[in-house]
C-alpha cells in the first residue's frame, strides 16, 4: 500500500508566507492586521495557517486557534471564539486577563442567555476585545480563525466589531497600536450567491487594516514536488504526470490521487469521489440532470448542445444552470459555455452514471455534433463519444479525420494520440466498416504513428511503433514498404543513440530495394544508410553511397532528398561544415528542402548551418541560424523533434559562451514549460551558468537528466555539470570517475571518443591538479605521482580527440581552447604551475568563452605570482575579477579576492596605476566611503540602488586588498587616492 507521511509538506507558497511573515513582524512592533485567506477547499490553507503559526510561536508570539464547524443551521453561537477562550481559561498564565473582564464567563459558561439583548451583546464583544488587547499587550499574539465560511451570525458579528472597532482601532496618529495578527480562512468556492459571510468580506476589507490574500493553485511544478514529497515509493513519471494534471493545483487532490495509486484504476479514488459529490447531491434534481448531461459532454460544453442534449426546456435549464453555478460547481466560459470549476468534480459525476445512461448520452451528443456537419474541428470530440457509445466504426473514421486534422495545424502529439486510438479500434471493427483509399492499413498507420511521435520528441514511441509496423510487415509484402518501414526504424534507432541497430537495419533496407531502376524508395533508403554508416565509423561508405544517392536523387528530381544528402556530405567532405564549401552546400541544402516543403530536411541543414559557425569560432553568425530555425520548427509545429530540440540547447549554448548570461537563463525558464520529456537536455547551458554562480542545486538538476532510457545529449549535459561539481568540492576522485564513465557511455560503437572528452578532461584535470599540488606541499611525493599518471592519461585522451574529432578532422577553435586549459592543468599536476602554458590557455579562449578565460587567468595569476612576477600577476587576477562581477560568478571572484589578499597584488601598482584601475564610479563611492556613508547613503547621493553601492564597494576592497571598509579608507588615503576633505554645507556640515 502506498503511504503518505502524517504531515503534509509544505511545497511553493513562497510569496504568500513572505507576506504573511511580513504581517506578523509588523504585528510583533504594534502594528497590528488582519487578513482574510480565501481559496478552494484543499488547496492549502490550513496547511499554511500551521506554518505561520509555527513560525509564530518560534518568534514568541502567543497563538490561539478557533475553528468553525459546518453544523448546519443550528450551528453554536460563538463557537470559534468560545474554543480560544478555553484554550486560555485552561492556561494559568492568562488568569488575569481573564479575570480583568468577567463578562466573557458567560461564553466559558456555555450560557447564550444574557447576551441576547443589545446591551449585553456590546458588553461581551468589548469584553472580548478587552482580553485581546491585554493579551498583546503582554506579548504579541496571533489570533487564527478557520473555515469562517462555516461561521454562526454571532461569531460573524463579533468579528465585524473587532475588526472594525475592537482590537484593529486606530490611536490618534491613525495605525493600531496592539501587538496583534489576525488571519482568518474561508472556502472562496463554497460562497454563494446568497451566503451570509459574502457582505461581512466585502465590508471588511473596505478596512484599513485589513486585507486580503487569495491562495491561488499550486504551480505543476510545486504539485510535482508534493507528490515526490508525500510518497515513500519512487513512482513512474507518467504516474505522476498523470496526477498532477488531474490534481490542476490543489494539494489535497494530490494527496488523495497518490493514496490511490495502488488501489484504483484511472478513476476518481472512492473518498475523494464522496468528497466532490456532496455539493452535487445539495442541487435539485433537475439541476442534477443537467450537470450529469454535462459530465458526459467533458470538462467544458457550449450551451445550446447542451439543451438539445438534456432535452429541457430554456427556462428550466438556465434555471438549474444557474443553481449549480451558485453552488460553484459550473462556471460560464466564452462563447456561451459553462464548464466544471474542476476537472476531477466532472470525473465524480461522471463516474456516478449508470452504464446504460453513459452510453445513451455519448450517443446524443455524438449524433448533435455529427449532424453539424463533419467539421474538421469536431472529429475528436465526435470520435470520443463515438467510441464511449461503442459505436466503434464511426468512432475509427472520426479518429483518422481527427489526426489529419491535427497534423494539418502542426500538432503532432494529439496526431499520435488520434492514430493510437484508431490502432487500437482497428481489429475491432470489420475490415468492411473500416475506411478505405490509399494508405489505410495498419502497417502504413502504424509508421504514420511512429513519425508522429518522432516529431513529438518521444522519440522511444517512435521506435516501439516502428517496430510494430516491422511485426506487420509479411513475407509476401511489398519490397518498397519492407524497405521503407526498415530505413524508418533505422532512423528512429538513430535518434536514440542505437548505433548498431540503426546501421544493420538501414543496410536491409539498401539491400531489400534494387538502385536500378531509380526510385525515390531506394534514395531515401540510401540517404537513411549514409546518416548511420557515419555514426558507427564507416565514413568510407557512408562517402559512396551519398555521391550514388546524390546522382540518382538528381535524375529523379527529389529536391527534397538532394538536400539531405547535400546535408551529410557537407559533413563527410572537406574540413566538414565550418570550412566555406561546407557552408555553401549547407545553404543550398537549406533551399532545396525549402522549395520541396520538407520541413525536417530544412530544419536539419539549419542545424548544421549553425553547427558549422560555432565550431569555427563564430557565435554571433550560429545564432541567426538557429533563431531562424526554431522560428520554422514553430510554424510547423516541429518544436518537440530532434533537431530543434538540439537547436534550443546550441543558442542557450551560443549564449552561455558569448556571456550573455541573463539571456542564457531567460531563454531556458521561457522553453522549460514547453519542452518533451526527452527535451531536458536543453536547458544544459542554463546549469552551467548556475553551477559557475555557485547554485548547489544545479548538480542534482543534471543528475535528474540520467534518469530514464539513455540519452546521448542528457549524457553530455550532466557529464559536464556533475565533473564540473565535483572538482569544484575537490573531490577529484569523483571528478576523474564520472568523466570517465560519461566518456564510456558517449563513445561509439567504432570506439570514436566524442569531441567533449577534451573539456571533461580538462574540468576533471583542474581537480587532479589541485590534489598533486596539495600533496607535494606535504611532502608526499608518491602520493603526488600517482595522481600525475591520471592527468598524463586524462591529457592523452584529450589529445587524441582533439586532434580527430567526430569527422575525423582536428576539433576548431573550442576544442582547441580546452586542450590548452588541459596541457596546462597536466602541466600543474606533474611539475607545477608554469605560466608560459597558462598564457597559452588564456589566449586561446581569446574569441570564445570569456568565463573560462578568467579561469585560465586566475590560474595564469597563481603561476606569475610563484614566477615573482606580481604585476602582471595583478593585471591577471583583477580582468578575471571584473570577468567573475559581470558574470555573477560568485565562486570565482571570491577565490579571486582570497587571491589578491593573500598575493598582495592590490599593493604591487603606484598610487597612479592604482587609480586608473578603479573606474570613475568607484572613485565617487571611494570618495564617499571616505565620508563615512553607508551603502544606502552611497545610493542615494550617487542615484544608483543601494545593492549596486555594494557590489562597487565590494570591487574598491578587492582592487585595494582591503578586508573592510576602513582599511579601504586608510589604503586610499596612504596612497594617495583621496585626499581629506574639509567640511562644507550639506550633510557633513555644522551648520
Amino acid at each position: 500500500m502506498p503511504t503518505i507521511s502524517n504531515i503534509t509538506p509544505l511545497i511553493g507558497r513562497e510569496d504568500e508566507l513572505a507576506r504573511l511573515s511580513g504581517l506578523l513582524e509588523r504585528a510583533r512592533s504594534g502594528e497590528s492586521r488582519a487578513v482574510l485567506i480565501a481559496g478552494d477547499a484543499g488547496v492549502g490553507k490550513t496547511r499554511m495557517l500551521d506554518e505561520m503559526a509555527g513560525r509564530a510561536a518560534a518568534a514568541g508570539m502567543t497563538v490561539l486557534t478557533g475553528h468553525c464547524v459546518d453544523l448546519g443551521d443550528v450551528g453554536l453561537p460563538y463557537l470559534p471564539f468560545t474554543e480560544v477562550l478555553g484554550v486560555l481559561a485552561a492556561d494559568e498564565r492568562f488568569a488575569d486577563a481573564l479575570a480583568a473582564h468577567p463578562v466573557i464567563d458567560r461564553l466559558l459558561g456555555g450560557g447564550t442567555d444574557a447576551v441576547r439583548d443589545l446591551g449585553g451583546r456590546l458588553r461581551l464583544f468589548e469584553g472580548i476585545a478587552g482580553v485581546l488587547a491585554d493579551l498583546a499587550d503582554i506579548s504579541p499574539l496571533l489570533l487564527v480563525l478557520e473555515d469562517l465560511h462555516w461561521a454562526d451570525q454571532s461569531s460573524r458579528d463579533l468579528l465585524r466589531f473587532l475588526l472594525s472597532r475592537g482590537v484593529l482601532q486606530r490611536a490618534a496618529g491613525g495605525v493600531p497600536t496592539h501587538r496583534l495578527a489576525v488571519f482568518a480562512s474561508y472556502r472562496a468556492d463554497d460562497l454563494h450567491r446568497r451566503h451570509p459571510l459574502r457582505p461581512l468580506l466585502a465590508e471588511l476589507v473596505r478596512l484599513p487594516a485589513v486585507e486580503r490574500l487569495e491562495l491561488r493553485p499550486m504551480a505543476d511544478a510545486e504539485v510535482t514536488r508534493l507528490v515526490r514529497a508525500v510518497e515513500a515509493r519512487p513512482l513512474p513519471e507518467a504516474t505522476v504526470r498523470r496526477i498532477v494534471e488531474r490534481a490542476e493545483g490543489n494539494a489535497f487532490y494530490a494527496e488523495e490521487l497518490v493514496a490511490a495509486t495502488a488501489t484504483e484504476a484511472d478513476g476518481v479514488p472512492s473518498g475523494l469521489a464522496d468528497v466532490l459529490l456532496i455539493r452535487f447531491e445539495q442541487l435539485s434534481e433537475t439541476a442534477q440532470q443537467v450537470l450529469r448531461t454535462a459530465a458526459v459532454a467533458g470538462r467544458r460544453v457550449e450551451h445550446d448542445l447542451l439543451r438539445r442534449a438534456v432535452g429541457l426546456p430554456e427556462d428550466e435549464l438556465e434555471s438549474a444552470l444557474r443553481e449549480a453555478v451558485g453552488r460553484q460547481l459550473l462556471a460560464p466560459g466564452e462563447g456561451d459555455t459553462y464548464a466544471f470549476r474542476h476537472a476531477l468534480a466532472r470525473e465524480a459525476v461522471y463516474a456516478d452514471l449508470l452504464p446504460g445512461e453513459r452510453a445513451r448520452l455519448h450517443g446524443a451528443f455524438a449524433r448533435l455534433l455529427a449532424g453539424r456537419g463533419h467539421r474538421a474541428e469536431s472529429a475528436a470530440e465526435r470520435a470520443h463519444h463515438y467510441r464511449e457509445s461503442h459505436d466503434l466504426p464511426e468512432a475509427l473514421a472520426a479518429s483518422l479525420e481527427a489526426a489529419d486534422h491535427a497534423q494539418g495545424v502542426g500538432a503532432p502529439a494529439e496526431e499520435l494520440r488520434h492514430l493510437e486510438a484508431a490502432l487500437d479500434l482497428w481489429s475491432a471493427v470489420e475490415p468492411t466498416a473500416r475506411p478505405g483509399g490509399e494508405g489505410v492499413d495498419r502497417v502504413t498507420l502504424t509508421l504514420r504513428a511512429s513519425a508522429a511521435a518522432a516529431h513529438a520528441g518521444e522519440a522511444h514511441r517512435a521506435v516501439s511503433l516502428t517496430r510494430a509496423a516491422l511485426a506487420g510487415v509479411g513475407q509476401d509484402a511489398d519490397s518498397e514498404l519492407a524497405a521503407r518501414v526498415r530505413y524508418t526504424l533505422a532512423g528512429n534507432l538513430l535518434s536514440v543513440d542505437s548505433l548498431t541497430a540503426a546501421f544493420a537495419y538501414s543496410s536491409e533496407a539498401l539491400a531489400l530495394i534494387p538502385a536500378e531502376p531509380p526510385s525515390r524508395t531506394w534514395v531515401w533508403a540510401a540517404a537513411t544508410h549514409v546518416m548511420t554508416a557515419r555514426q558507427v565509423g564507416e565514413n568510407e561508405t557512408a562517402l559512396r553511397v551519398a555521391r550514388q544517392a546524390l546522382a540518382v536523387a538528381e535524375q529523379l528530381d527529389v529536391a527534397d532528398a538532394r538536400a539531405d544528402l547535400l546535408v551529410s556530405l557537407s559533413t563527410l567532405e572537406g574540413g566538414g561544415r565550418r570550412t566555406p564549401r561546407g557552408q555553401e552546400r549547407l545553404r543550398e541544402a537549406r533551399e532545396l528542402a525549402r522549395g520541396a516543403g520538407n520541413a525536417l530536411v530544412e530544419l536539419r541543414a539549419l542545424f548544421n548551418l549553425a553547427v558549422g559557425c560555432f565550431e569555427s569560432g563564430d557565435l554571433d553568425a550560429c545564432l541567426p541560424w538557429l533563431n531562424e530555425g526554431l522560428d520554422r520548427a514553430r510554424r510547423a509545429g516541429l518544436l518537440s523533434s530532434p533537431y530543434p530540440l538540439e537547436m534550443r540547447y546550441l543558442r542557450l549554448l551560443a549564449l552561455y559562451t558569448l556571456g550573455r548570461w541573463d539571456e542564457c537563463v531567460s531563454a531556458a525558464t521561457a522553453d522549460s514549460d514547453v519542452l518533451p520529456a526527452a527535451g531536458g537536455y536543453t536547458v544544459g547551458p542554463a546549469l552551467y551558468v548556475a553551477t559557475a554562480r555557485g547554485d548547489l542545486r544545479a548538480a542534482d538538476r543534471a543528475g535528474a537528466l540520467l534518469d530514464g532510457p539513455f540519452d546521448w545529449m542528457a549524457t553530455l549535459v550532466a557529464g559536464i555539470v556533475l565533473t564540473d561539481a565535483a572538482a569544484r568540492r575537490g573531490e577529484p576522485e569523483a571528478a576523474v570517475e564520472r568523466m570517465r564513465s560519461t566518456v564510456s557511455a558517449l563513445t561509439d560503437n567504432a570506439g570514436t571518443l566524442p569531441d567533449v572528452t577534451v573539456r571533461l578532461a580538462a574540468l576533471a584535470l583542474s581537480a587532479v591538479a589541485d590534489r598533486a599540488a596539495a600533496l607535494r606541499l606535504t611532502g608526499d611525493e608518491t602520493g603526488a605521482r600517482a595522481w600525475a599518471d591520471t592527468a598524463t592519461e586524462l591529457r592523452d585522451l584529450a589529445r587524441i580527440t582533439a586532434g580527430r574529432g567526430e569527422d575525423g578532422t582536428p576539433q576548431g577553435p573550442e576544442g582547441q581552447a580546452w586542450l590548452a586549459r588541459t596541457e596546462a592543468e597536466w602541466t600543474r599536476a606533474v611539475t607545477g604551475p608554469d605560466v608560459e602554458v597558462w598564457a597559452k590557455a588564456v589566449e586561446a579562449f581569446d574569441s570564445g568563452d570569456a568565463y573560462e578565460r578568467a579561469r585560465c587567468q586566475e590560474r595564469l595569476a597563481e603561476a606569475l605570482l610563484v614566477a615573482d612576477r606580481r604585476e602582471e600577476a595583478a593585471v591577471q587576477a583583477r580582468a578575471a575579477r571584473e570577468t567573475a562581477v559581470r558574470f555573477g560568478a560568485t565562486p570565482l571572484r571570491e577565490r579571486l579576492d582570497s587571491l589578491i589578499r593573500r598575493g598582495r597584488l592590490s599593493d604591487s601598482p603606484a598610487a597612479a596605476d592604482r587609480a586608473a584601475v578603479l573606474t570613475a564610479r568607484e572613485q565617487d563611492v571611494l570618495r564617499l566611503l571616505a565620508l563615512g556613508r553607508s551603502n544606502r547613503q552611497i545610493g542615494e547621493e550617487l542615484f544608483i540602488s543601494g545593492k549596486t553601492a555594494s557590489v562597487h564597494v565590494s570591487n574598491i576592497l578587492a582592487k585595494l586588498g582591503a578586508a573592510s571598509r576602513t582599511e579601504a579608507v586608510a589604503v586610499a588615503y596612504r596612497q594617495g587616492l583621496i585626499a581629506p576633505e574639509t567640511s562644507g554645507p550639506g550633510r557633513g556640515s555644522s551648520s
